[in-house]
């Protein structure tokens, strides 16, 4: 559904292309703002969620997809992880390398250029729901293809009756359960754990969905 209440099936890629661009734009215009907002944000469940799940001895290799100013890199390095990070917002980027000394690479969700076989763990928190469902099921593959042997993928997205438009100037897929794990599940990923966001609250007051998922 968009701002107007009129839906959209989303099935002109320039029309995607140009809503893609102004999320960044979005980003873009205040990133300081976004940092001071999110740099104290306990996701201390996702992080546990991501690192309890990987297999083997760490330190591992962790991809933070859509890692914004870099708070999550910064934990993860915090513990000796080789995390890396990707973001399609220019000042992201550049905050990201300056908060963390990590590694991020500047590729948006639909022009990703990634290692095969590369990460233990992708993390994906607060960011995959900015992917059209047309554009879904591609970039889950890459993402599959980026991780080891039964690597671990961790997605949070606020969930939704399986809609799409802008919201606040930015674009925003949302799906329930059933939609999202029928879309990781097809590009090659079991489920391992769910959970809904902030704990101990009404369902109608969770608006985050958390799912944890190994590569088959």
């Amino acid at each position: 559904m968009n701002e107007t209440g009129k839906t959209s099936s989303f099935d002109d890629q320039t029309t995607v292309r140009r809503m893609l661009d102004d999320t960044i734009s979005h980003y873009e215009r205040a990133p300081e703002a976004y940092w001071a907002g999110t740099k104290d944000h306990d996701v201390s469940q996702n992080y546990d969620a991501l690192l309890n799940a990987i297999e083997g001895d760490a330190p591992y290799a962790i991809l933070d997809l859509g890692c914004g100013p870099g708070r999550d890199l910064m934990h993860f390095a915090s513990l000796g992880h080789e995390a890396v990070g990707l973001d399609g917002t220019e000042s992201f980027v550049a905050m990201a390398r300056a908060h963390s000394g990590c590694s991020v690479l500047h590729q948006d969700f639909l022009n990703m250029d990634l290692p095969r076989a590369r990460f233990h763990g992708v993390f994906a928190n607060a960011s995959l729901f900015h992917v059209p469902s047309r554009d879904l099921p591609r970039v889950l593959r890459e993402i599959a293809a980026t991780l080891k042997p039964n690597g671990v993928l961790f997605s949070s997205n606020p969930h939704g009756g399986n809609h799409a438009g802008l919201q606040g100037g930015r674009f925003a897929s949302l799906h329930d359960l059933e939609s999202w794990r029928a879309y990781v599940t097809a590009a090659g990923f079991v489920e391992l754990a769910h959970y809904y966001r902030p704990s101990g609250l009404p369902r109608e007051q969770q608006p985050w969905l958390a799912t944890v998922w190994r590569k088959a």
